[in-house]
C-alpha cells in the first residue's frame, strides 16, 4: 500500500497522543539500540531522541513515501527501509517501539512473540493498536464494501477484528515477559473540519480500499463512506464533531 504522508499527517496532534502515552510507560532509563517499528514520517523521532538522547536510534517502514518525507525531516537518523512483519534486527535492541503498524499485519499469534525475541534480555517492547474496528467510523468501511458494485473486488481485502482483545496477547507474551502490561484507552477526539471523522480515516483504514478502485468508482466509493460517517458522527453545537477511538496498549519486558 502506498502512504499519503500530507493525509495521514492531518490529524498528527490526535495520532501523537496515544504514542506520548505509551513512551511515558516505557521504563527504559538508558537504552543503546533503539527502533521505531512502522515509523511512518519519522514524527515521533524527535520525542525519541528527547527521552533518549544516547541512544542509537532507527526508523523501520515500508513505505518509500513515508520515509522519503522522514529523511528529508530527520537527516541525522537512520531510516530503513523494510517489510516490517518480516523485518528482524541483526542483534536484539534494547527497545522496540511501534506505535500504530501492527493492526496492518495478520498472524499476531507467531508475530508478537517473534518481536518480543528481538529484544535483548531486560529491554522492552512497546506497542500500541488501534482497536476501534467496531466503530461506525470502521464498519462504514465493511457497509460501503458490501453495497457497492466493487464488492467482489473488495471484500476478500476486509479484515473485520485486526487486533484481539488485551487477554488474547498477554496469554502470548507472559511466559517470556519478565513484566508485562497491557490496557485500554479510549480517547475522545474533538474534530474539526467537513466531515471530519472521514478525513482521519481516509488517512489510514480506509486508504488501501480506495487505492484498489479507479475513477469514477474511487470517488463514488468515497462519497458512499463519507455520506455513512456523517450520519454516525454529527457535529455539535460548537462546529466540533466527536469521535471516541479505542487503542490497546502492551508494554513487556523480555525475561
Amino acid at each position: 500500500m502506498s502512504w499519503d504522508p500530507a493525509q495521514y499527517l492531518k490529524f498528527s496532534g490526535e495520532r501523537l497522543r496515544p504514542a506520548l502515552d505509551l513512551l511515558a510507560r516505557v521504563p527504559a532509563a538508558a537504552p543503546r539500540a533503539v527502533v521505531d517499528l512502522g515509523c511512518g514520517a519519522g514524527n515521533l523521532m524527535p520525542l525519541l531522541r528527547e527521552r533518549w538522547p544516547q541512544a542509537r536510534l532507527t526508523g523501520i517502514d515500508g513505505s518509500p513515501q513515508m520515509l522519503a518525507k522522514a529523511r528529508a525531516d530527520h537527516p541525522g537518523i537512520e531510516f530503513v527501509q523494510a517489510d516490517v512483519g518480516a523485518w528482524r534486527p541483526a542483534q536484539p535492541v534494547d527497545v522496540l517501539y511501534s506505535n500504530a503498524t501492527l493492526h496492518w499485519l495478520d498472524g499476531h499469534e507467531s508475530l508478537f512473540p517473534r518481536l518480543l525475541e528481538s529484544v535483548a534480555p531486560g529491554g522492552w517492547l512497546a506497542v500500541q493498536m488501534p482497536r476501534n474496528f467496531g466503530a461506525p467510523s470502521h464498519t462504514g468501511v465493511r457497509d460501503t464494501i458490501e453495497n457497492g458494485p466493487w464488492r467482489a473486488r473488495l471484500e476478500p481485502h476486509l479484515r473485520p477484528s485486526p487486533v484481539a482483545g488485551p487477554q488474547f496477547y498477554w496469554r502470548l507474551l507472559h511466559a517470556k515477559a519478565a513484566a508485562l502490561e497491557i490496557w485500554e484507552t479510549e480517547y475522545l477526539l474533538a474534530l474539526r473540519g467537513d466531515n471530519p471523522v472521514a478525513e482521519f480515516v481516509k488517512g489510514s483504514w480506509l486508504k488501501p480500499f480506495l487505492d484498489r478502485l479507479e475513477e469514477p468508482e474511487r470517488s463514488a466509493f468515497e462519497a458512499d463512506y463519507r455520506a455513512r460517517v456523517l450520519a454516525a458522527y454529527q457535529p455539535e453545537a460548537n462546529g466540533s464533531t466527536l469521535f471516541p477511538f479505542r487503542r490497546l496498549f502492551i508494554v513487556a519486558q523480555r525475561g
